[in-house]
């Protein structure tokens, strides 16, 4: 039965690679029997495509993306949301330890995913914020498309509940919110860092006080 098992799988891989085959021979000739108009046009598609995206990119670029910046006030995160179709902002408190991991792994981020704005502001200077966001967990992400509020990351629990993941873990986490250009599994976290128990979506935005996400850290009052 092994015998007839592997010759069947050997069948299976062997038709797959001729369909696959026959399929390449026939997009070859495709582009063989394009005429000049028909190459043109396609030149022209691409290099169309490739302007809009340049221009794209300045327009980022001129909105801030690119680096990781803290907004001054709170009304400057909301002309940021018009401006910007994609925007993570981190709300941090000075002197919490995984608010800098959150700002250590942001730096490179905004750096790879010029698309996207990152940004941070502190949560104390946003009381109106925090309010209407209902933030009262720190660090907390709060992802923005197209001008209204889509997702939060509260804490580190998305992220494996640890201190030390890596910055394809936030990519991950981020991209499944669909603000990023991200070309990996959306389905798995990456393998390099799966935490051991399967990732849980925790919302702790019910709770009265902001604290750092830190286990022994006292509760803070805001």
């Amino acid at each position: 039965m092994a015998g007839i098992t592997e010759d069947m799988i050997g069948q299976q891989l062997a038709a797959a690679s001729q369909i696959i085959e026959t399929q390449v021979d026939a997009e070859i000739e495709r582009l063989d029997n394009l005429d000049g108009d028909e190459l043109e046009n396609i030149r022209k598609e691409r290099m169309a495509a490739m302007r809009k995206r340049a221009l794209k990119k300045n327009e980022w670029i001129a909105n801030g993306h690119g680096e990781y910046r803290e907004l001054s006030e709170e009304k400057e995160f909301f002309e940021c949301s018009k401006k910007s179709e994609n925007m993570v902002c981190h709300f941090y408190r000075e002197g919490f330890e995984r608010c800098r991991v959150v700002d250590k792994h942001f730096s490179l981020l905004a750096r790879k995913h010029i698309e996207t704005k990152f940004c941070k502001i502190n949560a104390e200077k946003a009381p109106f914020l925090t309010g209407r966001l209902n933030i009262h967990v720190l660090p907390t992400i709060v992802i923005v498309k197209e001008g209204k509020t889509k997702d939060f990351i509260v804490g580190f629990t998305d992220l494996g509940n640890r201190d030390d993941f890596n910055t394809e873990m936030l990519e991950w986490r981020i991209a499944r919110s669909d603000v990023i250009e991200y070309s990996g599994d959306l389905l798995q976290p990456p393998t390099a860092n799966k935490p051991k128990k399967t990732i849980t979506m925790h919302d702790s935005r019910n709770k009265k006080t902001i604290r750092s996400g830190d286990d022994d850290s006292d509760d803070s009052d805001y």
